[in-house]
């Protein structure tokens, strides 16, 4: 008789695992067909010559191995579209967070009362459909009648052609892009330093420490999680880079604001070269996985 609770104890961590696969089952099942099933499809179609005559007849499909990946590293213009992407990475990411940091900041201290007036305001951008977002701004950028060229001749400076010049187009995509980021980094942040402890700037002001000194010894290192984290998702945001040089300048001019996200759709898309354009898409990955592999080293101290 004593065997029986004995048994009992050991069938029920299986039936509890049995409930637990059970529960999980139609999760598993989704994540399988939606995205486990895609990625591995796509990693195969990229190990081939899949295009449009494909589609009408897969027999005409062949095996190019590293082909693809192969003809990349000597496309030119894979090249600057990994140059541009990068860029936006490198000179966006920290404006995002540098803007979104100084707006939580300011809506946490000064202006208390019209915290949630500021918020909004802010985090409006992000709301916004990208694509009138990016009609509007290119709008404000034309050479002649835009109002960013207007302001420059009230203050005697010349005109900026901003979206015919290399340059100032690059600038012109990397502005839109903080401009619609920062707000929804702004709110993170604004979460990080409410967690803060009052309690510690009080006793930092009782000890007689400046502003600066409660900022660079309490709020940054203690913002410091929540700085990974906002790093992470804009940099792996501003790699995927695709609506605001589509519509504005079309990769233009001289490829000089092409993302590696809108040759994959030309490639993809307007060229049906699906074989190519899936290789393209693991690069991308790889970049992506790269940059929060760089920001995971850098968090921990290992990269300085």
């Amino acid at each position: 008789m004593s065997l029986a609770p004995r048994a009992l104890l050991d069938r029920a961590p299986r039936a509890e695992v049995r409930a637990a696969w059970l529960l999980l089952a139609p999760a598993l099942t989704a994540i399988g067909l939606f995205f486990a099933l895609p990625v591995a499809t796509s990693l195969v179609l990229s190990l081939t010559d899949f295009d449009l005559y494909g589609i009408a007849d897969p027999s005409t499909v062949r095996w190019v191995g590293l082909g693809n990946y192969q003809r990349l590293l000597s496309d030119p213009t894979f090249w600057r579209a990994v140059r541009n992407t990068v860029l936006y990475a490198l000179l966006g990411g920290p404006l995002v967070i540098g803007a979104a940091l100084a707006g939580a900041l300011l809506i946490h201290s000064r202006f208390a009362r019209w915290r949630g007036l500021f918020r909004t305001a802010y985090f409006a951008p992000v709301v916004t459909t990208l694509v009138a977002a990016a009609v509007v701004w290119r709008a404000m950028c034309h050479p002649r009648y835009g109002p960013l060229n207007r302001a420059l001749e009230a203050v005697g400076l010349p005109a900026i052609d901003w979206l015919g010049d290399p340059r100032g187009a690059f600038l012109a995509i990397v502005a839109l892009s903080v401009w619609r980021t920062f707000g929804y980094c702004l709110v993170i942040f604004a979460a990080g330093l409410e967690a803060i402890p009052a309690s510690l700037y009080e006793a930092a002001i009782l000890d007689g420490a400046s502003a600066w000194r409660r900022f660079t010894e309490i709020t940054l290192p203690l913002l410091k999680p929540t700085t990974f984290f906002v790093a992470v998702i804009t940099s792996v945001g501003l790699l995927q880079i695709f609506a605001e040089p589509y519509v504005i300048t079309n990769g233009g001019p001289l490829d000089s604001t092409l993302s590696v996200s809108m040759y994959l759709y030309e490639q993809g898309f307007r060229w049906w070269n699906l074989g190519p354009a899936a290789a393209i898409a693991f690069v991308l990955f790889a970049l992506i996985l790269v940059s929060s592999g760089l920001a995971s080293l850098l968090r921990r101290g290992v990269v300085r």
